[in-house]
């Protein structure tokens, strides 16, 4: 069980849980565009992470980058929900290699947020690795406080696969940090 949900640099994995009923204080709706138009939490994140991905969003576009929110917060109920959606379409050892366990979810942190392209293709898939979008943000998110949670080739120290388009909001230092030595949010702490 994790000790401080509330921090920005909580680390949330498959051995790091938050606690059930944990519901971030802060969750705003953010202002970015996202591939559907409803008002749901997905659209939601945590002040600081929300002002920061917008700011990421409006420096994606000056330098002629437009991407789109997919999912952002996503409650226990919602992330319980999904997981099982995935154990009944591709069965429980694949779903446990793209999708978290309820209470495991950086989505359920308010921190994290699955982006794509403008065009709303390549949304949550391995496609979007080699876009311009995917480059883009592998260059710059860290300006913005945000890491690739998911980096190629750590798929043993984070316990999931390659995903370009899940950033995860830990702050500008420790972005910067993370990604001028190329390692994971659990490198950076120790954790295995």
């Amino acid at each position: 069980m994790v000790s401080n949900p509330e921090s920005i640099q909580v680390v949330v994995n498959k051995q790091n849980k938050l606690p059930e009923n944990y519901v971030p204080k802060d969750l705003v709706y953010t202002t970015i565009p996202f591939t559907f138009k409803e008002q749901t939490e997905k659209k939601k994140m945590r002040s600081e992470a929300a002002a920061a991905i917008e700011q990421l969003f409006a420096g994606a576009k000056k330098q002629g980058i437009t991407l789109l929110g997919v999912s952002a917060y996503r409650s226990h109920a919602t992330q319980s929900a999904l997981f099982s959606s995935y154990v009944q379409r591709d069965g429980y050892d694949k779903a446990a290699t793209y999708s978290a366990l309820p209470g495991t979810s950086e989505h359920e942190t308010g921190l994290g947020i699955d982006v794509t392209k403008g065009d709303g293709t390549c949304a949550a898939q391995d496609c979007f690795g080699g876009t311009k979008e995917a480059t883009w943000l592998d260059s710059h998110a860290a300006e913005y406080g945000f890491i690739i949670r998911y980096p190629k080739g750590k798929d043993a120290v984070t316990g999931y696969k390659y995903e370009p388009w899940h950033l995860r909001y830990v702050g500008k230092p420790v972005a910067q940090a993370i990604k001028s030595k190329g390692i994971t949010l659990e490198e950076y702490y120790g954790i295995k």
